[in-house]
């Protein structure tokens, strides 16, 4: 595994670099194997530093954590308790996924792409203004990347969102390929939408 600890305004030793290696080396054995590549960054928060962990653990799956503390070591070793607990939570189907997408790498499927767009926020004056909107009246673009659109079904698309600690993916459906979405919702929930169920209740099976 690739491993890069860096930090923004705090020195990072080379006793901690050790650290932050062996615990994550421990816990991805423990509950993955090997994944393929992790950065750890540390920074200051006012009278804390700050840990965020994010791993790379197999294709388009990415875990990240975070946790704040008083010093490097307590701040990293409870952002990575935070990695060890999502690693058990989901270890079996991880491991399940990992084994299928082996399989569809071997068979050579083609993976899906789409373009993932930051947009300028539009305050009240840039409304009234062009400053911040094309001549279409859209936002403006601020940046763009590829990223793969996965084929999962809903528990894995759940799975990849809690890992991931994002807002909302986007992804095809493997029951009835249609694109799909689940979300965190305010309440702590995962909301889930599929306009092919329509006002249909959704099926337990999925």
């Amino acid at each position: 595994m690739q491993l890069s600890v860096t930090g923004k305004q705090t020195d990072v030793g080379d006793a901690l670099r050790s650290h932050v290696a062996a615990s994550l080396d421990g816990i991805l054995d423990k509950y993955f194997g090997a994944a393929i590549e992790a950065h750890v960054v540390f920074s200051r928060e006012a009278h804390l530093v700050r840990a965020e962990i994010a791993v790379h653990i197999g294709r388009g799956i990415m875990l990240n954590a975070r946790a704040a503390a008083g010093d490097h070591y307590a701040a990293f070793d409870a952002a990575a308790e935070h990695v060890g607990k999502r690693l058990r939570r989901y270890k079996r189907r991880l491991r399940d996924h990992h084994k299928a997408r082996q399989a569809e790498t071997a068979e050579g499927a083609q993976a899906e792409r789409a373009i993932n767009y930051v947009l300028a926020p539009i305050d009240d004056e840039a409304e009234e203004g062009a400053g911040a909107s094309s001549s279409e009246g859209a936002p403006v673009t601020i940046a763009e990347t590829s990223t793969e659109l996965p084929h999962l079904t809903v528990g894995e698309a759940v799975m990849r969102l809690d890992l991931a600690g994002t807002p909302v993916l986007l992804f095809r459906n493997r029951a009835h390929g249609k694109l799909n979405v689940v979300y965190r919702r305010g309440d702590g929930n995962i909301g889930w939408i599929d306009p092919v169920l329509g006002a249909a209740a959704p099926s337990r099976g999925r």
